[in-house]
Order: C-alpha cells, then sequence, then structure tokens
C-alpha cells in the first residue's frame, strides 16, 4: 500500500478534490487543506513505513493506537485536530469534517480496484487506524470548538440584554430625576405637567422591571393586536420629557403640531422609550444654545416622526454603523453605546423602521416610520 500510495498521491488528491468541488459551500484556502488530505496521506504513508520495517512504537507515534490516545495526540491526531477547527471556521457541518476522510479512503479503494493493486488485511487495518483516530480528533476539535462559539455567542446575546435593560432603567430613572427636581425648587405643581412626567417615568420603570420578571418566567406575550393610540398624544407626552432635557441642557425645543385623527399601532411603552433615546441623543448631541425640532407628518401609508438636532453632523462613515450596539456616538462615552440600537429594535418590533440623515456642516435628522392609522 506504502508504494501504491507514493505512485499515486496527486491522483488520490485530486479525486478528493474533486469530491469536496461536488459539495456546496468549500472556500478552504491553501494552508487550510494542508491540515487534511495531503497531510494526511503523508502521515499514512509514514505509518505504513514505519510498521513495514518492523517499528511498530514508530507507527504509533505517527498514527496513534487504536481508540486514539487523549493524553498524547499522535501526528495524524494534531494534524487532524487543526483541520477540525478550520473546517468550523469555514462555516462546515459536522457531517462534512467526516466527508473529508471519507472521501480519502473511497478514492483509496477505487483507484486500488480500477489499478488491481493487493493490499494486506494488516494494511487495511492501519488505514482504517489512520482514519479513525484522524476523524476522531477532527471531530472533537470541531465540536469543542463549536461549543465555544456557542458558549460566546450566548453571552454576547446575554451581555447585550443586560445592557438594554440598564439603559432602558437608567433613562426612565434620569427623566424621573430630572423631573422631581424641578418639583423640589417648589415653583412648580406636584399635581401639573411635571408631576405627571415624574409619575408616567415611575410608571415606566414599574413596567419595565415587570416586563422583565415576566419574560424571566415565560409569561410575557405580545398582543395579537396591538393597540391604536393617538400621534398628538404621543408626541405632547415625549415633548413634556423632552422639555426637561432642554431646560438640563440650555436648548429650545420644537414640537410641530399634528393632524388629532392620526394615529399609530404598537406597543407604546416600547416606542415611547425610543422617541425617549432619539430626544435624549439628540439634546446630548447639539450644539450649545441650538435647537431640537420633533415633527410628524403623513408620507403614502406612513407616519414620519423625525427629531432634528443640529450636532453639526455625522462623522465620516458613522451612518452605516450607528445603530450597532455598544457603538458610541462621537467622542462621548458616558453611555453604553445601547440608545440608538434599543430604539431601532423597538421600531421594528412594530413594522417601523428607523433611519438617519446626515446633514453635513448642521446636524442629523432621526427618522421613525409606522404605518399610518387613523382614529376612528
Amino acid at each position: 500500500m506504502r508504494g501504491f500510495l507514493l505512485n499515486n498521491r496527486a491522483e488520490l488528491i485530486q479525486r478528493c478534490k474533486d469530491k469536496v468541488a461536488r459539495r456546496p459551500s468549500r472556500g478552504a484556502t491553501r494552508a487550510q487543506l494542508a491540515h487534511g488530505i495531503p497531510m494526511f496521506l503523508d502521515q499514512l504513508t509514514r505509518t505504513l513505513e514505519a510498521e513495514g520495517q518492523g517499528d511498530v512504537a514508530g507507527g504509533l507515534r505517527i498514527s496513534g493506537p487504536p481508540g486514539g490516545d487523549a493524553a498524547a495526540l499522535s501526528e495524524v491526531g494534531i494534524s487532524a485536530t487543526a483541520h477540525g477547527g478550520e473546517l468550523l471556521g469555514l462555516g462546515y457541518t459536522v457531517d462534512q469534517v467526516v466527508h473529508d476522510y471519507g472521501d480519502l479512503c473511497q478514492a483509496i479503494t477505487d483507484l486500488a480496484v480500477e489499478r488491481d493493486a493487493p493490499f494486506s488485511v494488516d494494511e487495511f487495518r492501519t488505514l482504517n487506524r489512520c482514519l479513525d483516530n484522524a476523524i476522531a480528533d477532527a471531530v472533537t476539535e470541531f465540536a469543542a470548538q463549536r461549543d465555544l462559539d456557542v458558549a460566546r455567542r450566548h453571552a454576547e446575546q446575554e451581555n447585550e440584554r443586560i445592557g438594554f435593560l440598564a439603559h432602558e432603567l437608567r433613562n426612565h430613572l434620569h427623566v424621573a430625576k430630572l423631573a422631581f427636581a424641578a418639583l423640589e425648587s417648589g415653583r412648580l405643581p406636584v399635581g401639573g405637567s411635571t408631576g405627571g412626567v415624574l409619575k408616567r417615568s415611575l410608571d415606566s420603570l414599574e413596567s419595565l422591571i415587570n416586563r422583565s420578571l415576566a419574560f424571566i418566567r415565560d409569561a410575557a406575550h405580545a398582543p395579537l393586536h396591538p393597540p391604536v393610540f393617538s400621534l398628538a398624544a404621543f408626541l405632547a407626552n415625549a415633548g413634556r420629557v423632552a422639555e426637561l432635557y432642554a431646560a438640563d441642557t440650555g436648548c429650545t425645543l420644537r414640537v410641530a403640531p399634528v393632524d388629532a385623527q392620526l394615529g399609530i399601532e404598537g406597543n407604546r411603552d416600547l416606542l415611547s422609550a425610543a422617541l425617549g433615546n432619539l430626544l435624549q441623543n439628540a439634546f446630548k448631541f447639539t450644539q450649545p444654545c441650538s435647537e431640537v425640532s420633533l415633527r410628524a407628518h403623513v408620507s403614502d401609508a406612513w407616519i414620519l416622526i423625525d427629531v432634528e438636532d443640529h450636532c453639526g453632523g455625522l462623522p465620516q462613515g458613522r451612518a452605516e454603523t450607528m445603530f450597532e450596539p455598544f457603538r458610541q456616538g462621537f467622542d462621548d462615552k458616558r453611555g453604553l453605546g445601547l440608545g440608538l440600537s434599543i430604539a431601532k429594535e423597538s421600531v421594528e418590533a412594530d413594522g417601523g423602521r428607523l433611519t438617519v440623515r446626515d446633514m453635513p456642516g448642521k446636524g442629523c435628522v432621526f427618522t421613525i416610520a409606522l404605518p399610518l392609522r387613523r382614529l376612528g
């Protein structure tokens, strides 16, 4: 068998490549392929040579004993381990890892039949032992790396969920503290609009905590038909909160009037949080003593809610990445970089869209687009 493998090495490798090419989604580099069939063929050939010379221990060092050796991998085991990890990185499944070595076994068998090459029983045993160890080590590494990847993704998702919750809790708490500070001055009545902002912020905090607990208990179910509510009232509530941001930053807020018959449909708490995030960001980044505007209008079958600031425009390339989680705007590092990501998810959950339009040298406009509804 050793002479057969040496004389037909190129043919065997080509046959394996042809089989691989007929399977979809293979994109291995030359370096990655070196850990696969070519290296395995060389190791199999050297194993046969050592055993043919009576050096059983030498053959086992190259290919490993039957059943492998978890304590000390053989040469075949080391290269197969590298090959298994690389195949995972290329997006393969575990059956494709096994197929790589199965292709070689079939290629050797087919070509041996075509060339009428006789192999001894011991040589077949060596071939099967090498294949078995290579497959086992490749699959073991593939599975280990896959488990690590799954654990890493779960950790990232959990970290993002915790970040979202902390971000929203902080936002509601910030509004409540602004409202309380205004009431504490003694110039405003508790029963007025500022007192209403404080109450809604506390209610939102309670609602967010309750939703989180319900989600943990698997008791949260979205309604089949979300409620339709007044766009004018929705913007008025957002405007009252934004007035606190304006007073806190020394900027001004302009809220344009809207048709009282216009409505929007969805989870009011989540949409309020999304719009609140946009307004908070606008006052956070707009230039001192400038204006932030909140307006809404109809375009075809959509309600478009615009938040415009005077931040001076976005940094180059920022518009393409600003909705990604943990991306912070400009040089401000006070937050988590989650506000826009949360806003986008909240809007999209109700069939809407969140986009940004850059106005270089002036500012930017964030637009929430929601399906148009009319109040009865």
